[in-house]
Order: C-alpha cells, then sequence, then structure tokens
C-alpha cells in the first residue's frame, strides 16, 4: 500500500480520535487515569513504525494539547502528555544505547521526571490542594511514585510484547505490504 501524505494524515487522525476518546474515558471509569493514558500511547507504537518519528510526535501533539484541553480527568490528561505519550516511541532509541545499566537508568529518570512534574502540576497549576494528597496522615503520591516504579518494569515489558505483536500479527492487517 502506498504511504501517501493523505494516507498518513489519514492513519494519524484516526489513531489521534481513538485515543482522545479514550483519554475522555477518564473521566468515567476510576481506573482510567492510569490505564487510558498508557492504551493511548500505545496506540503511536503503529504510527511511529510505520510512518517514523516525526509524525508519531505529530500525532502525540495533537492528542497532548487535546487531551489538555478537553479531558475533564487533568492528571490522566498530564500523565499522557509528560510520560505515556510519548515513551513507547522514545524507548526504541534508548534500548539502542549499549549498557543496559544506562538503558534502566534513563528509562527511570524519565519516568520518575514526569510523575514529580505531574504532582507539581496538579498542586501549583491546576491548584489541588496539598492535603487532597494525604490520607490518615500517609502521603499517597510517594507511596505511588514506588509503587508506579515497580509497575513501570511491567510497563516497559509490556511495549516490548506490544510491539512484538504488531510486526508479527496487526502490521499485516492494518498494512498490507
Amino acid at each position: 500500500m502506498k504511504q501517501t501524505q493523505a494516507f498518513k494524515i489519514a492513519i494519524g487522525g484516526v489513531i489521534s480520535a481513538v485515543s482522545l476518546a479514550l483519554m475522555m474515558f477518564t473521566g468515567i471509569f476510576p481506573f482510567g487515569t492510569y490505564a487510558f493514558p498508557v492504551l493511548s500511547g500505545i496506540f503511536l507504537i503503529s504510527i511511529f513504525l510505520e510512518f517514523g518519528f516525526g509524525w508519531s510526535m505529530l500525532v502525540y501533539a495533537v492528542i497532548s494539547i487535546m487531551s489538555i484541553l478537553f479531558v475533564s480527568d487533568k492528571e490522566a490528561a498530564l500523565f499522557f502528555t509528560l510520560f505515556f505519550g510519548y515513551y513507547p516511541v522514545v524507548k526504541s532509541y534508548i534500548e539502542r544505547l549499549k549498557s543496559k545499566v544506562v538503558q534502566y537508568i534513563i528509562k527511570f529518570a524519565i519516568f520518575n521526571a514526569a510523575c514529580v512534574s505531574v504532582y507539581f502540576l496538579m498542586l501549583f497549576v491546576f491548584s489541588l490542594p496539598k492535603d487532597a494528597f494525604e490520607v490518615f496522615g500517609v502521603n499517597i503520591p510517594l507511596i505511588f511514585l514506588l509503587a508506579g516504579n515497580l509497575i513501570f518494569i511491567l510497563y516497559d515489558f509490556a511495549i516490548k510484547v506490544a510491539v512484538a505483536q504488531y510486526i508479527d500479527k496487526y502490521r499485516k492487517i492494518f498494512f498490507k505490504q
């Protein structure tokens, strides 16, 4: 199938629409704050593999801007914008480094920087009161950050599996060569 500019725009629009629809569900389902930004980011893998870095970043920017503007769950929109949206694409570049240790240091640094950024943006930009992050005097964001780092290991592996599944099964269905 010839990949014309119009074809790329159409596929980018479809992926953007599906991802934005998923992001809209974050206001309906309680688990959606974390699950739907992850799924929305996974869709960008196909754009990256088929059309390259530039197109995937363009689609990411569209979804990010639309999420910030229209998604009611701002925490989910920030998580997508600051991490889940671009990480599946950037991961492939990080994994080109020779040292596994350096790869994981960079990956965890990006993840933790994004989490801390979301926390401070929720506090200072979206004016969420600081006590909203405490339950019985326990600092919930710190616990979420620690648990998030463990879950991030699974997420990183899941992206690798998703890429393999896409290449082995779904690429042939959606993009007949």
